[in-house]
């Protein structure tokens, strides 16, 4: 899809061939029209059609000749001002009542504009990325709700997308009424949102559309709101050295200019005297626009949506607004939340609404390539934000995804749930279900744990069965699947088999969880987790690598067999626990179990080669980690046959998530430029790509431990030793062994300073 950055471009004139006179008229009535005085003109969000917000001061503004009256008349009220110096006016009218009664708005200056059927209701943004965009007519029974979508009262204003640098007064957009002509590109969410609402209040609506698919978060937030949050001061430095008149900006731009008047001076006195001139200073990357820092999608750069597609609607009188957008974030976890913060508090300095509701929708279940623990990690940060903030909610829909599409089409009901949140906490409708089940006391007994449940009078299953998605976990340090009950009608007991002093339960903690609890609304509950639990007691056969494994913690443990996509599902992930230490040494573990029960194992440790816990673990895209490097201090421990035991001064790693090839690109001692060996060279064109968690025994050419291509889960390369028997590699790759073992465990320990 195209789209536009906001700029101004002259027109080009092609050259006159007229007659003389004809020239002189010309010019006589473009003199008089350039002293003629500026016209009255406001931004587009001033139109026919348009809704005002009732019950709130009305903003009105926009342009004309410096020091020009103007008039603004509107429903009886007529409020006057004069333009300033630099041409801008601004009046605010007294708060209105609802009317479906079409009236006229005008303004008048040395010109008269006229709005005409102006209608008084509530007015609501809708914004977030592509779930938001999604069009009523791709949405389900889309032809359908088109050919219904007549609602003279329901008004739709639709913004094209566009970014700009700094903020701007305008952009392109109209006010249409809901037809079956306007509605099909409009925002399927905010249409039936819209539709819910005027049916509810019967009062006229107004829905602002300005959305984006793929955006994140901070391109749609103002400076004034990651200067709000504290957690994100590394942001907000950014943002401030690089717009134009803040204190940062202003005192690094005189740096800046001083350090190149002196370099000036001093290149001239140089070529005075016939010398070398010096280099200029390196522009300070800081002073770049943001959108220069990643050049290619500009738009995701923070505060340039903003500045294009929200910042020229402020500051129309708005009710709220509705979000649906973290798709592109869903690796972020907790900082989500802060980032909702920032955003809302953005936009309610911006619009100097100080109570204004934002609505968010919990992201449905999806795959996102296999890794499932990222987005119950983004679950708990959207909900934290609609917990803490009392003027939001959050609409929960993990019944209605598709976990094999990002964008569900049932926009109906996520449309619905958020126009609940409205009527039930913005307009405090009585007797209105708008919140989801979630727990409000968590006991654990000897077997079980008891869940009660907040925003529930009777709890049931939406397909009539027991409730799904539960684990519970106890001393052995894991989450087993568990079997629920309704034990009461606000009330759940869980227990797992071989469960004992159960000490965590979670539900629903996977991103493709589809669950199946609710209320006597309909409403889904949430995925939670709570508790803590012990780190899993290590794998017997570490005992025979002891005493070097003695000391280590478990930082990862990893099924390989069951992961699948490019980012892993770690059964265990403990870099909480162990956020903030130092590293010394790092040691992996891997077991496999062929289908004739034959057990093999190595256990490999060396000094630590990263303080990035993130790093250590299996080099997915998102980790980051990426090495072709030596390892100091190696320990080798295993029962596979042929693997040397043993201390060795220095070992090699290939950690990454792309591509390789044969050749010995780093020059690692014995391999070989032919095959896939202790030497391969890293192709970071392909990311992600096949795969690589390779360590070695470079003084002895062996392969120690191998994991590659865990994307193909079963048919993943996993092996110790050297590979036999494949002409092209002795590392394991292009193996495909996974599919010969009957299970498979990898973990990652740490050694830390306590």
């Amino acid at each position: 899809m195209k789209t536009t950055r906001l700029s101004s471009r002259p027109t080009r004139l092609s050259r006159p061939t007229r007659p003389l006179a004809l020239l002189c008229a010309l010019a006589l009535a473009t003199l008089a029209a350039a002293c003629a005085p500026a016209a009255v003109k406001t931004p587009s969000i001033f139109g026919d059609h348009m809704v005002l917000q009732r019950d709130l001061p009305v903003p009105v503004w926009g342009t004309a000749r410096p020091g020009e009256k103007v008039t603004v008349t509107f429903a009886g009220q007529t409020k006057t001002t004069t333009a300033g110096a630099d041409g801008r006016w601004l009046v605010k009218l007294d708060k209105l009542a609802a009317s479906k009664t079409p009236a006229e708005l005008t303004i008048t200056g040395d010109n008269t504009l006229r709005f005409a059927d102006v209608l008084i209701g509530e007015v609501w943004l809708c914004s977030g990325q592509s779930n938001m965009e999604w069009t009523l007519q791709r949405a389900q029974n889309g032809a359908q709700e088109v050919a219904a979508a007549a609602h003279p009262h329901l008004r739709l204003f639709n913004v094209k997308k566009a970014w700009s640098d700094t903020p701007q007064e305008n952009l392109t957009a109209s006010w249409a009424p809901s037809s079956p002509a306007s509605a099909p590109g409009f925002s399927a969410v905010g249409y039936f949102f819209g539709r819910e609402l005027l049916a509810a209040l019967d009062v006229p609506v107004g829905l602002i559309n300005s959305s984006w698919g793929g955006t994140r978060i901070e391109p749609w937030t103002s400076p004034a709101g990651f200067s709000a949050v504290p957690a994100l001061a590394e942001l907000d430095a950014r943002v401030q050295s690089a717009l134009p008149g803040t204190p940062a900006n202003k005192e690094l731009t005189a740096r800046t200019l001083a350090g190149y008047a002196d370099w000036l001076a001093a290149a001239r006195q140089s070529a005075d005297a016939a010398g070398l001139i010096p280099e200029a200073p390196a522009f300070p990357p800081a002073l770049r626009p943001l959108s220069r820092d990643n050049p290619t999608r500009q738009q995701q750069a923070p505060t340039v949506l903003y500045n294009a597609m929200i910042a020229p609607l402020v500051p129309y009188a708005l009710r709220g607004a509705i979000w649906y957008q973290g798709e592109a974030n869903v690796s972020e976890g907790m900082t989500y939340y802060e980032k909702l913060k920032a955003l809302a508090a953005s936009w309610r300095t911006e619009f100097d609404n100080p109570e204004m509701p934002l609505h968010i929708v919990q992201l449905a279940p999806y795959s996102y390539g296999g890794n499932t623990t990222n987005l119950p990690e983004l679950w708990r940060a959207q909900e934290r934000f609609a917990k803490e903030d009392k003027h939001s909610g959050m609409a929960v829909i993990n019944d209605i995804g598709n976990i094999k599409n990002i964008h569900p089409v049932n926009k109906q009901t996520v449309g619905k749930r958020l126009s609940l949140l409205a009527l039930g906490k913005t307009y405090g409708r009585a007797g209105v279900k708008s919140d989801s089940p979630a727990p409000a006391k968590i006991e654990f007994t000897a077997d079980a744990a008891i869940i009660t449940y907040a925003n529930a009078e009777r709890l049931s299953t939406r397909d009539g069965q027991a409730p799904d998605w539960f684990e519970l976990g106890g001393k052995e340090g894991v989450f087993n699947q568990a079997t629920a009950k309704i034990t009461g009608k606000n009330t759940i007991t869980v227990r797992a088999a071989g469960v004992t002093a159960p000490q965590a339960v979670r539900y629903a903690w996977s991103g493709i969880a589809e669950p199946n609890l609710r209320n006597e609304a309909g409403l889904q509950a949430g995925a939670f987790t709570h508790g803590e639990l012990p780190a899993p007691p290590l794998p017997p056969e570490l005992a025979d690598a002891a005493p070097e494994a003695t000391g280590y913690q478990l930082l990862y443990a990893l099924d390989p067999l069951a992961t699948r996509g490019h980012e892993v599902t770690y059964q265990t992930d403990n870099t909480k626990k162990l956020a903030g230490k130092k590293i010394k040494r790092l040691a992996y573990f891997l077991r496999t179990v062929s289908r004739q029960g034959e057990t093999t194992w190595a256990f490999v440790a060396m000094d630590a080669f990263t303080d990035d816990l993130k790093k250590a673990g299996v080099p997915t895209k998102n980790s980051g980690a990426r090495f072709q490097q030596t390892v100091n201090n190696l320990v080798v421990k295993s029962n596979a046959p042929g693997v040397k035991n043993g201390a060795y001064k220095q070992g090699n790693i290939e950690f990454w998530d792309c591509n390789y090839a044969q050749p010995n690109a780093a020059r690692v001692p014995g391999a070989s430029d032919s095959l896939f060996d202790i030497g391969d060279a890293m192709n970071t064109g392909a990311s992600p790509g096949y795969g690589s968690m390779q360590i070695h025994n470079t003084a002895e050419k062996q392969t120690l431990i191998a994991y590659n291509k865990w994307n193909a889960g079963k048919d993943c390369d996993l092996g110790i030793g050297n590979q036999t028997g494949n002409p092209r590699a002795t590392d394991w790759t292009f193996s495909s062994s996974g599919k010969t073992l009957r299970s498979a465990q990898l973990l990652v320990l740490a050694q830390v300073d306590e």
